[in-house]
């Protein structure tokens, strides 16, 4: 499988694995941006893609910058008909102000293969003997 990837931006880097075996790629920012505590942005990553038919991209959190200083990736969902440019929400979860750089690490991309089952509407779910209608916290951690 091939990932096409178009440069729009010429300060753009292609996304790449920091190390063998990574689930993610690495995705840069092509701009400077600031991201005040609260505050959500869109940041530039000056790239186009082609994401393979029957498969999604998913944009995670690096752990680093979640770890250390609160920005969170949303909107992480790039569909295989999506042709315009990738670009990062990001949101500063932390009461510091946040300084995204050009050529700055901001998010992770993760090719995986995606499911497209019919939508079947019944009057009643099949029962789960082991789950019940036990919600959320139910195997003990709440």
């Amino acid at each position: 499988m091939k990932l096409q990837i178009q440069r729009i931006h010429p300060d753009a880097k292609l996304p790449s694995y920091a190390y063998e075996g990574d689930a993610g790629m690495d995705l840069f920012s092509v701009e400077d941006i600031a991201v005040a505590p609260g505050e959500k942005v869109l940041v530039a990553t000056g790239l186009k893609l082609a994401v393979p038919a029957g498969y999604a991209g998913f944009v995670w959190d690096k752990s680093g910058l979640a770890a250390k200083h609160h920005m969170k990736t949303m909107a992480g969902v790039l569909d295989s008909n999506y042709r315009g440019e990738l670009k990062v929400v990001i949101t500063n979860l932390g009461s510091q102000p946040y300084e995204v750089r050009s050529g700055e690490k901001v998010a992770q991309l993760v090719i995986a293969p995606i499911a497209t089952p019919d939508v079947e509407e019944v009057d009643e779910i099949e029962a789960n003997d082991i789950r019940g209608e036990k919600g959320f916290g139910s195997s003990g951690m709440v």
